[in-house]
């Protein structure tokens, strides 16, 4: 990310700044401190992120304070709380370095060939087991010193995270709250997965049958309000036996127990039918797919940076047709 040492005067007639700062030079560093506090609600974590350290973070906010006469974050606790005129500041504090990082960029250019820092993006177990090799193969290829971090996808928390900076982005087939940059992925379908000796595991499955049959699910499976809705719409309520906690743990017990039966995303079931004694059947219903999307931040950090890793990612995920390779192995290439 080109670094500099502009600063820009504050014009009264377009910001909502206190009069007595009309017209006075600010570093853009200043600003760079403020938006990161504001967003992390944290002195050290804005400082990691604009990877500085916590004393020269502490210094900036001190001249904002005395620049604005005010406080503007007060602790709480272990959370830096913003002022009433910091949540005022802010917004406009925000687009402004994101118009001005974009702008300079313009001008010198993005080089993720020499972008050696942290892209921290939230996945699923599924995500991580079916996207992320080829999300660090993308990356990695045009920027071989960046590095990666998954975080385990907290669908409570995503909204926070997004907004913060947490993390740079996220992919999620679960609905986020908020006005967070993003675009569908694709439609995930589903399937029944069971053992090669179940009893059903020859020939079309009918609606009795599935419902009759004994069936293990995930808990955190996004797509099991799609398959209770498809149910209700033909006024039938699926027993639930055995509830687990991981995808990972399906396809040995379905291998150990050939009287189960499980609806799982139709793409990984067809990666495990490779690798376990295990078949893939259609369901006898119409379920509606589940959408995966890609999210990101809305914080003004590195905006070059961040519009290159969400194209790149998309790109990454699009072409991956589904197919989870990490379960059966790379075709070859």
């Amino acid at each position: 990310m080109p670094k500099s040492s502009a600063t820009v005067s504050v014009i009264r007639a377009s910001w909502p700044y206190p009069s007595h700062w009309s017209g006075v030079p600010v570093d853009l560093n200043l600003l760079r401190s403020f938006v990161a506090i504001y967003e992390t609600r944290s002195l050290t974590a804005a400082a990691e992120g604009l990877y500085v350290t916590q004393p020269a973070v502490s210094q900036a906010l001190g001249r904002l304070r005395r620049e604005l006469d005010d406080p503007l974050f007060r602790r709480v606790g272990r959370t830096m709380e913003p002022s009433e005129l910091a949540s005022s500041l802010y917004p406009d504090f925000r687009d402004a370095l994101a118009r001005i990082d974009r702008t300079l960029d313009s001008v010198h250019g993005f080089e993720p060939a020499e972008f050696d820092r942290v892209f921290r993006i939230a996945l699923s177990e599924l995500g991580e087991i079916g996207y992320f090799p080829a999300i660090l193969d993308a990356v990695r290829t045009a920027a071989p010193h960046a590095r990666l971090e998954v975080v385990p996808l907290d669908v409570d928390r995503l909204p926070g995270w997004l907004a913060r900076g947490s993390i740079d982005l996220a992919v999620t087939s679960s609905r986020v709250t908020g006005e967070f940059p993003h675009v569908v992925l694709k439609s995930q379908g589903y399937a029944i997965l069971m053992s090669q000796n179940h009893p059903l595991a020859r020939g079309e499955v009918s609606l009795e049958d599935y419902l009759a049959a004994t069936h293990v699910v995930v808990a955190s499976d996004s797509g099991r309000p799609n398959l209770r809705t498809a149910l209700s719409r033909l006024g039938a309520v699926l027993d639930e036996p055995v509830s687990v906690n991981h995808f990972a743990s399906i396809p040995p017990l379905l291998a150990a127990r050939p009287d189960m039966i499980a609806t799982v995303p139709d793409t990984i079931g067809a990666g495990w039918a490779t690798s376990w004694p295990l078949v893939v059947r259609q369901l006898p219903f119409d379920m509606a797919s589940v959408d995966v999307s890609l999210f990101a931040r809305t914080t003004a950090q590195h905006s070059a940076a961040l519009d290159w890793a969400f194209d790149v990612v998309r790109r990454a995920i699009s072409g991956t047709h589904g197919e989870f390779f990490a379960i059966h192995g790379y075709p070859d290439r």
